[in-house]
């Protein structure tokens, strides 16, 4: 686990994402960790924070992007919308269109980001809840990160348990993605959720009293 200055602005807003004017906290963490769930306590507690999944949704809906994708795929359009599912395969099996795409998407993500910004009040430090912090490198332009944590037979469990899927189907996702155990090594702080929801919920208001003594 990085250590964390006794401020919770670590970045200037020129040197921020998206040049934001205050603090970011990347919440991450992996499938089976419950990042959702943590996600859902912290709009309980009203605590500003922006959905990188759901920014993508809303690019998606966009007029631009169904041209784009008419234009550049048009084997992923059908009955004049986007087929989603045949898109996946199309990246999936194509390196090149996989890149197409993130980068159209990705060069859209700052404004749809200040736009979810600017529904807020004035906050004092916005929460970014982004799958693939660590991935993309996003962790150099938060201020802290936030990692949501289960060892990884948790994860199996978990999955098994969602999905109705095989052990072997489970660990085959879970290889997929950037170790848990190295995201825990990334972030300035872990939650652990290893429990109950409850317990989930006093590692989260631990974790926040933290955060809180850093706002200045």
């Amino acid at each position: 686990m990085k250590k964390l200055k006794n401020n919770l602005a670590r970045l200037t807003p020129l040197s921020r994402l998206y040049q934001i004017p205050v603090p970011i906290i990347g919440l991450t963490g992996g499938i089976g960790t419950g990042k959702s769930a943590v996600a859902e306590l912290m709009c309980e507690k009203k605590i500003p924070i922006i959905d990188a999944d759901k920014l993508v949704k809303a690019i998606y809906q966009q007029k631009d992007t169904f041209n784009f994708i008419e234009t550049h795929f048009p084997n992923a359009i059908e009955k004049g919308e986007i087929n989603f599912k045949q898109l996946r395969a199309i990246a999936f099996q194509n390196q090149l269109a996989k890149k197409t795409i993130e980068d159209f998407i990705y060069k859209s993500l700052p404004s749809e980001f200040n736009k979810a910004f600017l529904q807020f009040n004035s906050p004092k430090f916005v929460v970014y809840d982004v799958p693939l912090l660590f991935e993309k490198g996003l962790d150099s332009l938060v201020d802290i990160s936030i990692c949501v944590y289960a060892p990884k037979e948790i994860q199996v469990k978990r999955i098994i348990t969602r999905d109705h899927c095989s052990e072997e189907i489970a660990l085959k996702i879970i290889e997929q993605q950037m170790s848990i155990e190295e995201k825990r090594k990334l972030a300035n702080f872990t939650i652990e959720n290893v429990g109950d929801f409850e317990s989930l919920r006093n590692e989260l208001e631990n974790l926040l009293d933290k955060i809180l003594e850093l706002i200045k």
